[in-house]
């Protein structure tokens, strides 16, 4: 009987709406004629009883309760069915409206009506990063917004940023829903009238070209109008020259695999970086801005260095857009030159002569470093390690030796192939390449190759196969390996590991002097700052190239006496008659999980007593640095030295 019943109501709306109707009459009626024989006062004859219980009945229904001849209840129950039908016609049409349109609010798919907003096509590990240093560049606007558009369910994606997020205050968090290649879908967020627009790379290697497609529909979207700045990024240098040529002359396209590649070098090559660099990409606190001298044009770029009060100057961007970082001091400023200052966005500059505040007997006496060459370890193998190979290779010091060894099981396309292992090793300028195969994640085969015998081991994540999803979990093993091989033989060996996701930063067993590097968070810091000012987009690339100018870390006693109170200004004079440019300091701090505290443009005037483990952070030009990775890095790590 239940599955006769079911097929009936499944047939059609008119038996539907029959059993409906013989259901509320088998409540109603009965109900009417128990309230009406219950009443003291209803008639007592059967005819006025049956006549009460109609009136009931048809009240109750919303039938019309007229009385009298046959014919003038039979108009009363039309007019009454008529009126029912027309009000749950029109409730039902409203009901529909509104649910069709708050369907189509939550696939995304209404217009973006907003002027001066972000736009951030794509949806990566990049997107959170991005995002949330959109929002803290707009902290102290009255009003902004940021739009993403990605392929994903707009619920979703609101969600996930409100989690990862938290409050944004002022600024608004729009979602869009549809394809980034789709014109019609980037006209939702209004391209034209952003402030800019960010291509995030895709999530493979194959996302490179769904990146230039996109660029190519953003062109056809903006037709003739110049359109915001572009900021893309993609994975594979194959791309880069496309993608270049569809972002157009006011595009920039940054290339994460190379730029992670080198930050991983830089804090192999040079310990202690990646929290300077992470300090300033970010918009929470300094970092880089472009402004003009103090006065006119004719000075030397030696004397504006302690003018600058509250804020520390790092070098100038010609009229042209050519950086150039830690000039010599006796360059002279031209017309339309612009200075680049490490300040906070909310402070404004103050200009005053500095020179009073150098103390010329406080400056350390200039010594002569010694280089000496280092071993390196490298465990594993992907897209990005050529890179890595080609970064240590310019930046290393002449002698020095690194040693690759990957598992062959974790090959898989687009992956370049593991060289043929060597047995000699490999010259390529002034460092040694050798190759090796092993699984790393054997505690013999690990233990077989002495990572303790080298001066830093780089582990660098899996590509493809079965653990692409997970990326982190092969590299938290081998680094749970090498502290347990570190605590056998009591020589803790520094270690750089790649990371893909920041929230595996907190698990990764990192022992004294060792980093994470999380290449996708730092590329993501870098789009944003290029995507609030172009300019600095050259000042970065000579940044994190291998040769030319580059950040370093240098110790305190180099510049001022150790256990001696100096002001940072002449710290600032002391670098700049080594030819570098001081821009910050990095001290012991107890309390700070790294164990040490980054604080960039301090006060001229901040005066403190230097100490043996104090840094300078310098801008320097750059060769094959003394102090990063040798024995005196692993001492100052608190390793032991064989």
């Amino acid at each position: 009987m239940r599955y006769r019943f079911d097929n009936t109501l499944a047939a059609s709306t008119g038996r539907l709406v029959g059993w409906l109707a013989v259901t509320c009459l088998g409540i109603v009626v009965p109900a009417s004629a128990a309230m009406v024989w219950t009443d003291p006062s209803s008639p007592r004859s059967m005819a006025g009883r049956l006549a009460a219980v109609w009136r009931v009945s048809t009240e109750t229904l919303r039938l019309g309760a007229v009385s009298g001849a046959p014919l003038r209840i039979l108009l009363s129950l039309l007019l009454g069915l008529v009126a029912l039908l027309y009000v749950s016609t029109l409730i039902g049409l409203i009901t529909s409206g509104l649910t069709d349109r708050i369907t189509e609010l939550r696939r995304g798919r209404s217009m973006v009506v907003e002027t001066g907003h972000s736009v951030v096509l794509g949806w990566s590990e990049q997107v959170f990063t991005v995002v949330g240093e959109l929002v803290a560049a707009r902290a102290h606007q009255r009003w902004g917004a940021v739009v993403v558009l990605a392929d994903r369910d707009k619920t979703e994606m609101e969600e996930a940023l409100a989690a990862a997020l938290g409050p944004t205050g002022t600024t608004r968090l729009i979602c869009r829903s549809g394809s980034t290649a789709d014109p019609d879908a980037l006209k939702l967020v209004s391209p034209g009238s952003a402030h800019s627009v960010l291509v995030l790379p895709g999530p493979k290697s194959e996302g490179d070209a769904e990146t230039v497609r996109t660029l190519l529909a953003l062109r056809a979207v903006l037709g003739a109008h110049p359109g915001p700045p572009v900021v893309a990024c993609v994975r594979d240098e194959r791309y880069r020259a496309a993608a270049r040529l569809a972002a157009g002359p006011r595009g920039e396209v940054l290339e994460s695999d190379r730029t992670a590649a080198g930050l991983i070098a830089q804090s192999a090559l040079h310990p202690g970086l990646t929290p300077v660099l992470r300090e300033l990409l970010d918009f929470d606190g300094d970092e880089f801005y472009l402004v003009a001298p103090p006065e006119p044009a004719g000075r030397r770029f030696g004397d504006v260095l302690l003018d600058c009060a509250t804020g520390a100057v790092a070098g100038l961007v010609r009229a042209d857009g050519t950086p150039r970082l830690n000039p010599p001091p006796h360059t002279v400023l031209a017309p339309g030159d612009r200075l680049l200052v490490v300040a906070r966005d909310d402070a404004p500059l103050r200009w005053e002569d500095g020179r009073d505040l150098v103390d010329p007997s406080a400056m350390a006496g200039r010594d002569v470093a010694v280089d000496e060459p280092s071993r390196f370890l490298l465990l594993g193998w992907n897209r990005r390690a050529p890179h890595l190979i080609d970064h240590f290779r310019r930046g290393a010091r002449p002698g020095s030796v690194l040693h690759v060894v990957a598992d062959p099981a974790e090959q898989a396309p687009p992956t370049p192939p593991l060289p043929e292992p060597r047995r000699t090793a490999k010259r390529t300028g002034g460092l040694a390449v050798t190759f090796g195969t092993a699984d790393a994640t054997d505690p013999p085969s690990l233990r077989a190759l002495a990572p303790d015998s080298y001066d830093r081991v780089i582990v660098l994540g899996p590509e493809g196969g079965e653990r692409a999803g997970r990326p982190d979990d092969r590299t938290l093993v081998v680094l749970l390996v090498l502290r347990s091989l570190a605590q056998e033989s009591g020589i803790g060996t520094p270690v750089v590991a790649e990371l893909a996701d920041e929230r595996n930063h907190a698990l990764a067993p990192l022992g004294p002097g060792s980093e994470a590097v999380v290449g996708g968070r730092l590329t993501g810091l870098l789009m944003a700052q290029v995507a609030q000012n172009g300019r600095l987009a050259a000042v970065f690339e000579e940044l994190f190239a291998a040769g030319g100018s580059a950040l370093r870390l240098r110790p305190a006693h180099r510049y001022v006496p150790v256990d001696r109170a100096a002001s940072f200004a002449t710290v600032v004079a002391a670098a700049r008659e080594r030819g570098e440019c001081a821009i910050g300091y990095r001290c012991h701090d107890p309390t700070d999980p790294a164990g040490h505290q980054v604080r960039l443009n301090p006060a001229k005037t901040c005066t403190r007593v230097w100490s043996g483990t104090d840094d300078i952070v310098v801008i320097v030009t750059d060769g094959p640095a003394e102090g990063a990775g040798g024995p005196e890095t692993r001492r100052e790590a608190g390793a032991d030295v064989p």
